[in-house]
């Protein structure tokens, strides 16, 4: 989703904004800043929008919008797919037709964008945050005593909203269990993870209804939109309902419902649709670089790449999307930080990230109820990500590879 996620406003510093400019695949960036995950556009993305513009569909909805959704909920192994503006809309939507409301508490993953908890607020629900596992999605023991204490506090838990962080899928099976088990629905924030799978499951299909993001960092994208992923069908008509202004079905406006300008045009929807057939080969390209970050790290004392090995090759029943490849430095052994690393990337124009600061730890939600271990904390502070982008062609590789061993073999700032 995984950054994390939507639209960006007027205040994204310029840096920032020029992460979203369009790269043509393997072209890189030789000159000018890397980005940890820029789009990665080519093309045959810019014959579908010329195409689309050319059809006459400009307004919103049309025949590209009828093909990505149908694109995409065979990807997923889904019944319906709704295009939407924004991964955020579709978690939004999502709790809605959930039935989650004012005073609901809704238990969510403390590792994450801050569009989760948003998202969650919108509805006039709590949320209530879980720490993170070894590989950074939901830790389930932690989700249950969430359940339980929350239930003991006369606290009606309207639905586990669990994330799959940086394209690695969650335990959705254990997750799916506990929620059957007090009869609680799902919604899965798949923001990061299209095209990951897990002993078979492909990323999107767990749960009463996924979201997921096509936000410009994202493994594909439709400059900006998302969609919500589900096998009921209720549940996609009223997402399209209230997508869509909830209008009545009369010759008038009429309307008796709330509703939200929340759909995704022709013609990004054209975009996505191009991406989507390319999407093997971006996560192809993505894989290189987690195996070149896992080389460039294999012998340094205090250096783990994050999210555990399973997925690493690309090989098995589970499988990242590489979205963003991220490491953990125990400063005690390396004899360097994460930020010390950052900082000298910074230097080179590289772009390295923390790991998302956990949502209890914002400001803004620093009164939820939370359940915490201290994991997702200590990823906080010892972790970082790396430019993963499919965009990343051999020159910007190699320019990374350079940053990093010159740091490593003592070309550090003191």
């Amino acid at each position: 989703m995984h950054a994390t996620s939507d639209a960006r406003d007027a205040w994204t510093p310029a840096s920032e904004r020029d992460a979203s400019r369009s790269l043509r695949p393997g072209s890189g960036n030789v000159s000018g800043r890397i980005h940890l995950s820029s789009p990665d556009i080519g093309a045959e993305e810019e014959e579908a929008v010329l195409s689309a513009l050319r059809s006459g569909w400009i307004a919103p909805l049309g025949p590209h919008v009828d093909k990505f959704e149908s694109d995409l909920a065979a990807l997923t192994e889904r019944r319906h797919a709704v295009a939407l503006s924004s991964g955020t809309a579709a978690l939004h939507l999502g709790l809605l037709t959930l039935d989650v409301g004012e005073g609901d508490s809704v238990i969510t993953s403390t590792l994450t964008f801050a569009a989760t908890a948003n998202a969650i607020v919108y509805t006039r629900a709590r949320p209530v945050f879980v720490d993170a596992d070894s590989t950074g999605n939901m830790n389930p023991a932690l989700l249950r005593l969430a359940v339980e204490d929350q239930g003991n506090h006369g606290r009606r838990v309207a639905a586990i909203l669990p994330v799959d962080l940086f394209g690695k899928m969650a335990d959705h099976e254990s997750i799916r269990n506990i929620a059957n088990e007090f009869a609680i629905p799902v919604l899965t924030d798949a923001a990061e993870s299209l095209g990951a799978s897990r002993e078979g499951q492909s990323a999107g299909s767990t749960g009463s209804a996924a979201a997921v993001s096509f936000n410009g960092n994202k493994i594909i994208t439709t400059s900006g939109g998302g969609a919500l992923l589900t096998d009921d069908g209720e549940i996609a008509q009223r997402a399209r309902y209230l997508a869509t202004q909830a209008r009545q079905p009369t010759r008038h406006y009429e309307h008796v419902d709330i509703g939200y300008n929340y759909r995704l045009s022709n013609l990004l929807a054209a975009l996505g649709s191009s991406q989507l057939r390319r999407l093997p080969a971006m996560i192809e390209r993505r894989r290189t670089h987690r195996l070149m970050y896992r080389e460039i790290f294999h012998e340094v004392p205090g250096v783990t790449v994050f999210g555990g090995p399973d997925g690493s090759d690309g090989n098995g029943p589970t499988r990242d999307n590489f979205w963003l490849t991220s490491i953990i430095v125990d400063a005690q052994v390396a004899g360097w930080s994460a930020d010390d690393l950052i900082t000298h990337l910074e230097r080179a124009d590289i772009e390295a990230r923390p790991i998302w600061k956990p949502m209890h730890l914002q400001p803004i939600f620093a009164s939820s109820d939370c359940y915490v271990d201290g994991t997702s904390e200590s990823f906080f502070e010892c972790g970082l990500s790396l430019p993963s982008g499919s965009s990343l062609g051999p020159a910007d590789t190699q320019r990374i590879r350079a940053a990093i061993m010159g740091f490593l073999e003592g070309g550090r700032e003191k």
